[in-house]
């Protein structure tokens, strides 16, 4: 029901597939989610957290690589959502998702969308809205080439990351 976090932790809303309307939601895509059927298991849960075994196995390695979109803050965001609410927990998901969809649309040179979903997804709202503020108070901005735009957007957001020591690209599992 909320497209703004799934069922497993992950944040729809800022998700590259949901995004281009290829996610058929939870289960619902080209390959059957475990975690869905589980909870079909257990009663149709709508939060993993809702359930009595979370975290259970299967969230024993989760957040240790990415498929198309981040897994690293799975389970610290099910944690928020649990802790804060869903309504606030939303709200700020709102925001990010404001904040993706301006970054998408004024600084995406046809290979930033993965970098900026996974930018959005990593940073904390306070650091994307300083991004965003540096961003509109560089009066030089718009006169580069949109290229040039798109490097300076980037290296902003990498800037902030560094900070945090997050690293802003998914971490793909080259065992399987």
């Amino acid at each position: 029901k909320n497209q703004l976090l799934s069922l497993c932790g992950l944040n729809c809303g800022l998700c590259p597939m949901f995004l281009g309307k290829h996610c058929g939601g939870c289960g619902n895509g080209n390959q059957s989610c475990k975690i869905a059927k589980c909870s079909l298991e257990h009663g149709k849960i709508e939060y993993c957290y809702e359930c009595e075994h979370y975290p259970c196995d299967t969230y024993q390695h989760i957040d240790e690589f990415d498929s198309f979109i981040t897994h690293q803050r799975q389970k610290a965001d099910l944690e928020k959502a649990q802790r804060i609410g869903l309504e606030q927990y939303n709200l700020e998901q709102q925001e990010k998702m404001k904040i993706l969809s301006y970054l998408l649309s004024n600084y995406n040179d046809g290979r930033r969308k993965n970098f900026f979903c996974v930018a959005v997804n990593l940073l904390e709202l306070s650091e994307l809205q300083e991004a965003l503020n540096e961003l509109q108070s560089n009066s030089e901005l718009p006169l580069f080439p949109i290229k040039e735009q798109c490097s300076y957007v980037a290296d902003v957001l990498q800037k902030i990351a560094d900070r945090k020591n997050i690293k802003l690209k998914l971490i793909k599992n080259h065992k399987s």
